[in-house]
């Protein structure tokens, strides 16, 4: 059983700790971003809310937690697209685009380059793993899915 103080507590949690994935994953530990961090420290609100609220309760306030399992594979589809288009393009394996001697676009202090894409891949690996497991844990059911 969960009480008042740690559901408060992890009600109040969440938005700062949703933030600061974001901003791993926007400027990490390096110039370009840190995916698997960023989809650790989501997937662990994610958890903090399991242990307060109970699997059911945190179905009902987040139903987007059943899509958990195409979160993984719309992230294991970006990466391979990411590694791979260079190679169509006859350059090799995960070359970064634009190149180093191109201009960069910006969304404010954000460069938009393909290893953002990647490291948004790798987010969305990490987190949805950790959802989909969780799920698993709770009997939280995956939308699309028979019983």
């Amino acid at each position: 059983m969960s009480s008042l103080l740690s559901r408060t507590i992890a009600r109040l949690i969440l938005l700062p700790t949703l933030v600061t994935a974001v901003a791993f994953v926007v400027k990490g530990y390096a110039s370009a971003g840190d995916g698997f961090s960023a989809g650790v420290v989501a997937g662990t609100a994610v958890v903090l809310q399991f242990l307060a609220y109970g699997p059911r309760e945190l179905a009902d306030r987040f139903p987007v937690l059943h899509y958990a399992p195409w979160l993984t594979f719309g992230g294991l589809l970006l990466g391979l697209l990411t590694a791979f288009v260079p190679v169509l393009l006859g350059d090799p394996i995960l070359t970064h685009y634009p190149r180093p001697d191109e201009h960069v676009p910006h969304l404010g202090l954000l460069a938009l380059h393909t290893a953002v894409l990647f490291d948004v891949a790798v987010f969305l690996i990490v987190f949805g793993f950790i959802v989909s497991v969780l799920g698993l844990i709770g009997g939280i059911r995956v939308e699309g899915e028979s019983s």
